[in-house]
């Protein structure tokens, strides 16, 4: 239990200077941004004091950043994210994110084996905006009236409020997507919907 407690403190000093070095502070220059003396905002960062909660609520206020922040331990969670394939007629989809971690969004890999484009009266809209880039193959991207193709390497970004539909062309095409969550909304819990 104290091995923690020492790793976790070893952590928040290691957070306190490398924000501070980030910035390109010196010492003097957070010291004087949270009220804390030089000297002993350089003894919290070597280890030679004690952390004190009194101390780390201006220090990271200084720092623009918060408590949670600075004391979340970095064993909390995996890194690593292990997709999971997730099949619908036409459509394999593996969620690259955790659930809206990035500010709403959802990161997805989709292989698309569909070929047939939607026919146009029956194009999905929702609210929203969506971004993918073409991975493998040739996407057919439906918006209204118009039919792009978008060859591998290259990227597209739309409204979802045009109708719109992704499918394959020429044979099957992988996409890296990034939606806000009116397009996982539509997109993932309703991949018929392409």
């Amino acid at each position: 239990m104290e091995q923690e407690s020492s790793d976790l403190d070893q952590l928040i000093r290691q957070r306190i200077r490398s924000l501070r070095l980030a910035r390109g502070w010196t010492l003097d220059t957070l010291a004087g941004r949270c009220h804390i003396s030089p000297s002993n905002l350089s003894r919290i960062e070597t280890g030679r004091r004690r952390i004190a909660l009194d101390q780390l609520v201006p220090i990271a206020r200084a720092l623009d950043t918060t408590i949670d922040q600075l004391v979340e331990s970095g064993e909390d969670q995996d890194v690593v994210i292990r997709p999971q394939a997730c099949d619908t007629p036409g459509y394999t989809t593996w969620l690259l994110s955790r659930e809206r971690s990035l500010g709403g969004v959802t990161i997805a890999k989709m292989r698309i084996t569909k070929q047939e484009p939607v026919p146009a009266d029956t194009l999905p809209v929702h609210p929203g905006h969506e971004w993918f880039t073409v991975l493998t193959g040739t996407a057919r991207l439906q918006l209204g009236e118009r039919t792009i193709l978008i060859q591998e390497g290259n990227a597209a970004e739309f409204s979802t409020m045009t109708p719109h539909a992704i499918s394959a062309h020429d044979g099957p095409v992988e996409i890296l997507t990034i939606l806000d969550q009116n397009g996982e909304r539509a997109h993932l819990r309703n991949p018929a919907s392409h």
